[in-house]
């Protein structure tokens, strides 16, 4: 395996791809009012709601996880959908 097929193509474009999607997904997340110490103040509420919680915590993390993959899985579909497409065209 080659690094372009391991990185999804040229490594610097990919890097460059990243940091851009990076800095857009930082705007909005800033402007919705999260930054870097609520974020991690979210991980250590998730990591005490584990622990204390138990299994009603695992009820807790589970909505949130399929909450979130309304978003991410469409997004990674549509994703590599459009690379096998290209991949085909070339």
């Amino acid at each position: 395996m080659d690094r372009n097929t391991f990185f999804g193509g040229n490594p610097l474009g990919v890097f460059i791809r990243l940091a851009l999607i990076s800095i857009v997904v930082g705007i909005v997340m800033k402007a919705l009012g999260i930054d870097l110490g609520n974020f991690f103040q979210r991980i250590n509420e998730l990591l005490r709601n584990i622990y204390d919680l138990g299994f009603g915590a695992v009820e807790w993390i589970l909505e949130y996880m399929l909450l979130g993959a309304l978003v991410v899985i469409p997004v990674w579909l549509i994703a590599r959908v459009a690379g096998a497409a290209r991949s085909r065209s070339e």
